[in-house]
């Protein structure tokens, strides 16, 4: 039986942007927004899928500016907290400020998981600003507990609401989880979250083991939209904490009206663990990388299989996408 609550973070307009090549209109926004709140979801996050402001050439161009589908969400939320996500380096604090000027009220600022002092000045501003600030640690998987534990505390003595750890690659099982929020409760005072892929079958039950382990807030999207084979499926997830005894606070039969009736139709293909996505897993690769990957496979005509494989062997993370295309230029030519 479950005991206390469970803060239930939706990035359905956030990471379920990479999955419809970023492509979300105002409309969309606001029917996605409102249901997740009407719904009771705690924290509702929506920007481009690599964090605000980008939108660009190297992570591909939004259909609509997301300050556009900022505003237009804020207008239909009335419980939840409105969020972004800032990676710095893409997103910069004058970058935030617009997007509290369109109604945003909590930020998540992501850094690769052993570059957390790159976000200080980042969580300082936003907490100074009166924003519900996260420290969001990306590729959780490359690094031990004892880093991770490391870079949580510059989060920490920042001022951050709590520590979210994102297995980004869909890498990771139910015992690397543990460990990590496990190092994390022992050595910190702040609460810790779990943002999780799909790209070997786990995101359910690594989410559940984070939950089992002390984990406050997990992140989810509906119909599990989401880089490479998706995230944790929020009506799928809520089901089974409801079953088991948790409180989210939630009404399941909402989150599943949402995802059948507004996001399903949405989507431009089954959010399955397809070959791709799986050696997205396997590998240990970024999940945003897979529809990159897939068009330089198309390009230079090589299994997309092969440089996912490389990329991974190469340690490449989230900001390198570029590389892709460079990585597939040299196995052509091999």
């Amino acid at each position: 039986m479950g005991t206390g609550r469970i803060h239930i973070i939706d990035t359905t307009l956030r990471d379920g942007s990479h999955a419809v090549s970023h492509s979300f209109t105002a409309e969309q926004a606001r029917n996605i927004a409102g249901g997740l709140d009407r719904a009771g979801v705690d924290i509702i996050e929506i920007s481009h899928g690599d964090g605000i402001t980008g939108s660009s050439i190297n992570y591909g161009f939004s259909k609509v500016s997301e300050l556009e589908l900022i505003e237009e969400a804020g207008k239909v939320i009335k419980k939840a907290k409105l969020a972004v996500l800032l990676l710095p380096g893409i997103g910069t604090i004058e970058d935030l400020k617009k997007a509290q000027d369109k109604g945003a009220n909590a930020v998540r600022v992501a850094t690769h998981v052993t570059e957390a002092d790159i976000a200080i000045q980042h969580i300082a501003y936003a907490k100074k600003a009166g924003m519900f600030t996260v420290g969001f640690l990306m590729m959780s998987h490359m690094a031990s507990p004892e880093k991770i534990v490391e870079q949580a505390k510059i989060f920490e003595e920042a001022g951050a609401d709590y520590i979210n750890l994102a297995d980004s690659a869909g890498f990771m099982a139910p015992a690397d989880v543990r460990a990590r929020v496990q190092a994390l409760k022992a050595a910190t005072k702040l609460p810790v979250g779990f943002h999780s892929h799909n790209n070997l079958g786990l995101s359910v039950a690594n989410s559940l083991a984070a939950v089992e382990e002390g984990a406050e807030y997990i992140d989810a999207t509906c119909r599990g939209l989401g880089a490479g084979a998706g995230n944790t499926q929020i009506e799928v997830f809520c089901a089974v904490l409801k079953r088991l005894g948790y409180d989210t606070g939630v009404d399941i039969y909402a989150l599943m009206d949402l995802a059948e009736e507004v996001v399903g139709p949405l989507m431009q293909r089954p959010q399955v663990v397809s070959n791709d996505s799986l050696i997205l897993g396997y590998a240990g690769v970024y999940s945003s990388f897979l529809l990159h990957t897939r068009r330089a496979a198309e390009k230079f005509g090589i299994p997309a299989r092969d440089i996912l494989i490389e990329l991974g062997r190469r340690g490449m993370v989230g900001g390198q996408e570029d590389m892709i295309v460079d990585v597939a230029y040299q196995l052509k030519n091999r």
